[in-house]
């Protein structure tokens, strides 16, 4: 049984990080841009999950008053199917609602079925439609809220 892991992303991440970006999104973000949200956005927190030491899930956040912004998700292909998505997402719901967030919300392709799936699976439901919103091809984006973050205090990090 593999051994994981769920920590703060930190600089030591990036280069794993900004291959999963490019490997998971058609606009990645870039590692310069990723460090600059763990070492000077104080309003940024981010997760990976670790397995046997090699880092293959992050997802970040943005806590801004009482809401909490999910701001990336991505599990490196090798590793997906494995509920390392869920894992590090309910870590990220948890971490937030214990700063005082009260929801959190997030935009997804509506072409993503997997990622909606994850999503309501932990309680997100849609909230509205961005049209447009991807700039590489113009799709729309469902907007999905979770205000029920106190359930995640509750549920267990491992996957």
């Amino acid at each position: 049984m593999p051994e994981v892991l769920i920590r703060p992303m930190e600089e030591r991440d990036l280069p794993r990080v900004g291959e999963m970006e490019r490997l998971c999104f058609a606009t990645p973000w870039s590692e310069d841009a990723m460090e600059y949200e763990i070492t000077q956005n104080n309003l940024a927190r981010y997760l990976v999950l670790e397995e046997d030491g090699q880092v293959c899930a992050y997802a970040g956040t943005w806590l801004v008053f009482e809401e909490g912004h999910i701001t990336n998700v991505a599990v490196h292909p090798a590793f997906r199917r494995r509920g390392y998505g869920s894992a590090v997402l309910r870590a990220l719901m948890r971490l937030a609602a214990g700063e005082g967030i009260e929801f959190m919300d997030l935009e997804v392709r509506v072409s993503n079925e997997a990622a909606i799936a994850l999503y309501k699976g932990l309680g997100f439901k849609k909230a509205g439609l961005r049209k447009g919103y991807y700039e590489d091809n113009g799709e729309d984006a469902i907007v999905m809220v979770n205000d029920r973050l106190e359930q995640a205090l509750g549920s267990a990090s491992a996957p």
